[in-house]
């Protein structure tokens, strides 16, 4: 699995969006126990410190060390180093495993393989993520130009399973529908900006030309398409493949 994300576990934590109480209160809706969970690539910890709400233990892994250290604390939460497709867990440990934003990294077949051992039978595995984000035709249009015109050349190709919302993967559990949802915020420009700089695909453009594409002269045109309001709605569609594990892992 690629880490993209160390060198900005920092901006990570205050800049990337999160996930709507509908969606947790979905997937606990579909829990049968709430004894533990797996958060998978947890990244700063963000739908762990949700999870711990419910489930006496949540166990978080990441393959990062600076995200975890940027970690959001709970007593139930035990953090950890270590790769989603060689978790240390025994079998049937979980009622519940997630992954936010990471499935499209990981070698899916063989996490499949630790999904079924380390899930109790009937627990739910939620592969979940968002979509760009969506403001108003006129900076939707700066944004837009940034992912694509400028920086099309320098997103891993995984990236193309985030675009595809995850419906081209192999997903071979009882799926359960997903129904429609979005996080939303509030943010100022510079709050956009902050979370542009996190875009992967931005630190390798950055990288191979020296240049960060978020100069002065981004920021103009980002502000003149934004206007005078100073706060504005931002909007991330929520996507996911949820799905059981029917039998005990053999």
């Amino acid at each position: 699995m690629k880490d993209n994300f160390s060198h900005s576990a920092t901006e990570y934590a205050r800049f990337r969006p999160g996930y709507p109480a509908a969606l947790f209160d979905f997937l606990f809706a579909q829990c049968r126990q709430f004894d533990c969970a797996w958060d998978c690539a947890t990244g700063n910890g963000q739908i762990a410190a949700v999870l711990a709400e419910r489930f006496r233990q949540v166990e978080a892994t990441d393959i990062s060390e600076n995200q975890l250290k940027n970690a959001l604390l709970r007593p139930n939460i035990r953090y950890r180093v270590g790769a989603a497709e060689q978790p240390v867990f025994s079998e049937s440990a979980f009622d519940l495993v997630t992954v936010g934003q990471a499935a499209h990294w990981f070698d899916l077949e063989k996490f499949y393989t630790e999904v079924r051992r380390v899930l109790r039978p009937g627990g739910l595995l939620a592969l979940v993520g968002y979509g760009l984000l969506q403001i108003d035709a006129a900076t939707d249009a700066v944004v837009m130009h940034l992912y694509r015109d400028i920086l099309d050349a320098y997103w891993d190709p995984e990236r193309r399973l985030v675009d595809e919302a995850l419906t081209t993967i192999s997903f071979p559990f009882q799926e359960i529908p997903l129904p429609e949802m979005a996080s939303e915020y509030h943010w100022t420009p510079e709050h956009l900006l902050g979370y542009l700089s996190t875009w992967s695909a931005l630190r390798h453009y950055e990288k191979q030309t020296g240049h960060n594409p978020l100069d002065a002269t981004f920021a103009t045109t980002l502000n003149k398409a934004w206007g005078n309001e100073p706060v504005k709605t931002v909007r991330f569609p929520i996507f996911g493949r949820i799905g059981r594990v029917s039998r005990a892992y053999t």
